[in-house]
This record gives C-alpha cells, sequence and structure tokens, in this order.
C-alpha cells in the first residue's frame, strides 16, 4: 500500500514537473518587423553615405514601402560603399538636381530579386527603377564569371564585392564603384570644329572664287591704264600751251 502511495505521488509530481517546465519555457520570438533597408545598411557598415542619399531623395520610404507591399515582387539593391563615394570626381553629387539624385539611387535598385545564381543567367540591360535599359538612357548590363559578378553602366564598371542582405524579398549586394547612369554621366557627342579664321568663302571672296577671274590683278591693270592715261593728257596739255605761247 505505501508503495503504491509512493509511485503515484511520484508520478503527481512528474506530471506537475512537466506541465511547470513546459509553461515556464520563454514564448518562442515573434516575427521580424518591417523590413527597413536603411537599418539593414547601419547595421552593416561603411554605407554611410549612401544611407543619406536614399533618405535626402526619401529612396528608402519608397524601397520599404515596396518591400512590405503583399504584391512586391521583391527588390535588388547594390549598395556602393563610402571608398566609391570618396572616389568620385569633387562635386559631382552637388552638381546633380533632385531629380537627378532620385534616378541616380533608382539606377542602383532593380524591381525583382535577383538572388547571386541568377546573375549568370539574367537578360541584359537590365531594367532598373530609373527606366527601361533599352532606351540607352539607363543601361545595367551583368556578365557573371564563377563567384565573380560584374557591373558596367557605360560610364564606369563596378564589382559585387559580396552579398549585404538576403531573404524572400530583398537581396543587397556590397559594389565598389556608384553606378553612374548614361543618361547623366555619359560624354555628349563631340560638337563640330569652328571653321578656321579665312575660311573657305573668305579664301575663295580674295581668290575670285571659281570663275577663273583674278580680281587683284585686275584692278592693278585698271589703275596701271588710269595713271598711264593721266600722264599723256598732261603731256599734250604741255605741248599745247608751249604752241600758244610761240
Amino acid at each position: 500500500m505505501a508503495t503504491s502511495r509512493t509511485f503515484i505521488s511520484s508520478n503527481i509530481f512528474i506530471f506537475f514537473l512537466i506541465v511547470a517546465t513546459t509553461y515556464g519555457q520563454a514564448p518562442a520570438p515573434g516575427p521580424s518587423g518591417p523590413t527597413n533597408i536603411t537599418a539593414i545598411l547601419e547595421k552593416a557598415g561603411q554605407f554611410t553615405l549612401f544611407i543619406r542619399l536614399l533618405k535626402s531623395t526619401q529612396a528608402s520610404d519608397q524601397i520599404n514601402t515596396q518591400l512590405n507591399s503583399s504584391s512586391s515582387n521583391g527588390l535588388t539593391v547594390f549598395a556602393p560603399t563610402d571608398n566609391a563615394f570618396n572616389s568620385l570626381k569633387s562635386g559631382t553629387l552637388n552638381s546633380l538636381s533632385d531629380q537627378q539624385k532620385v534616378q541616380l539611387v533608382q539606377f542602383h535598385v532593380l524591381p525583382t530579386l535577383i538572388t547571386m545564381p541568377q546573375f549568370q543567367t539574367v537578360s541584359n540591360p537590365l531594367r532598373t527603377q530609373a527606366g527601361d535599359g533599352q532606351n540607352g538612357k539607363f543601361p545595367l548590363n551583368i556578365t557573371s564569371s564563377g563567384n565573380q559578378v560584374n557591373i558596367t553602366t557605360g560610364v564606369v564598371s563596378a564589382t559585387v564585392a559580396n552579398s549585404v542582405y538576403s531573404d524572400k524579398q530583398l537581396a543587397v549586394y556590397q559594389v565598389d564603384q556608384v553606378l553612374l547612369p548614361l543618361a547623366m554621366f555619359g560624354s555628349s557627342a563631340a560638337p563640330a570644329p569652328a571653321p578656321e579664321k579665312g575660311g573657305s568663302v573668305s579664301k575663295g571672296s580674295a581668290s575670285g572664287g571659281d570663275d577663273g577671274g583674278d580680281s587683284t590683278d585686275s584692278s592693278d591693270a585698271e589703275r596701271t591704264r588710269f595713271r598711264f592715261g593721266v600722264r599723256i593728257a598732261i603731256v599734250a596739255a604741255i605741248a599745247a600751251a608751249s604752241s600758244l605761247s610761240i
């Protein structure tokens, strides 16, 4: 009898121990908060200037809204490091209008999620949020060889250094150059050279053109004949005066 009570007491103790242990555990972590591109870059470090540009153009708000939309197809962001911005020619960003700064940021964002292996099969030029690369203004071309991914814009060539962040909606890649779009930084066609002083028209006028006449020589001949005629007239007048005096 005593053995039965001991057995029952032991089972009851084990039961309550299990219950206490189960309900005393910390709750499982809830879902993470909304995706925030600037928070991701701040955590990664070395993207201070890009973060500043994202905030000043309000592109960060647009990206976050898209990422947390149910209809989003995901985004891919190429994030230039602070060293990449510092390597730009002095005054490059200050020379841009507000609209151009927005386009510059959008040129670093693809409207779809692209994983590292998918870079090997993408079709060039890629469409960015700045516009369609097919029009020649915002071309973004990818070449991939193994784990190395290179980006060309028609102005600069950049390399994807590593993956900063990746989930089912967002991929952020570190690039070693600021991606400068052709529409804003491409060299314009060189203007036609200005005609030299005394161009063909002036030369033609001086030489009498193509009509075969030499206006300079003709004028000299006319002046010679005129002076000769004047001299003859003077001589004749002197001779006439002499005859009258005799």
